[in-house]
């Protein structure tokens, strides 16, 4: 059975973690797409071409140390937007998206660019103070300085860049669910999450 999970939203909404959970609950795959494009930015940041980058990607480039970076979540925005590089990526996504026995994908376009037919859309979101406080708190916890003014300016940015992008903008699809979580609990979000996708499978 193939059943496709959408799941959009800014960076430190919480669409990762959701993702990931409700995939586990579901015993379905699960793709973070923003993986492919820090992997190629974290290449670009080493000197690659971007569309060489993309074009080349292994499995095991998205298991590097350094992909959850201030400077690689911003050098995935700026590869983001280019055509070439969405491209070549595009047939990955779209194959994982109806593998057999389901798949949950998390991004940014999943439900309007990359498989606008998927069974259920979600789009997670949450103001970007509380995303700026999460992920200040994240980069912390590892051992990176740097100050919360910074990360929120960093959020905006990229939120400014992935919605005004003219290749594939980061929106909410039409018929997409909205979760907001800043005032949710992770595992309160989750719920939400995993009952919304539930109503869709038996119904």
């Amino acid at each position: 059975m193939s059943f496709t999970i959408a799941i959009d939203g800014p960076a430190a909404a919480g669409k990762g973690t959701i993702s990931k959970a409700v995939a586990a609950h579901f015993a379905m795959a699960h793709l973070d797409t923003g993986l492919l494009y820090r992997a190629v930015g974290a290449q670009m940041l080493q000197g690659a071409d971007p569309l060489v980058a993309a074009q080349s990607l292994r499995p095991e480039d998205l298991d590097a140390a350094n992909l959850r970076s201030p400077e690689v979540a911003l050098a995935a925005s700026q590869v983001a937007v280019m055509a070439e590089v969405r491209a070549e990526l595009l047939a990955f996504q779209r194959g994982f998206a109806r593998r057999e026995g389901g798949a949950v994908l998390d991004g940014r376009d999943i439900g309007t660019v990359i498989f606008p037919k998927a069974e259920v859309k979600l789009f997670v979101t949450a103001s970007a103070e509380v995303r700026a406080r999460r992920r200040h708190q994240e980069l912390v916890a590892d051992g990176t300085q740097i100050d919360f003014d910074q990360v929120l300016a960093d959020v905006t940015t990229r939120d400014a860049r992935d919605a005004e992008r003219a290749e594939s903008p980061m929106i909410a699809a039409v018929d997409a669910v909205m979760i907001d979580t800043s005032n949710l609990t992770i595992n309160a979000a989750i719920a939400v999450a995993v009952s919304i996708v539930q109503e869709e499978i038996i119904s």
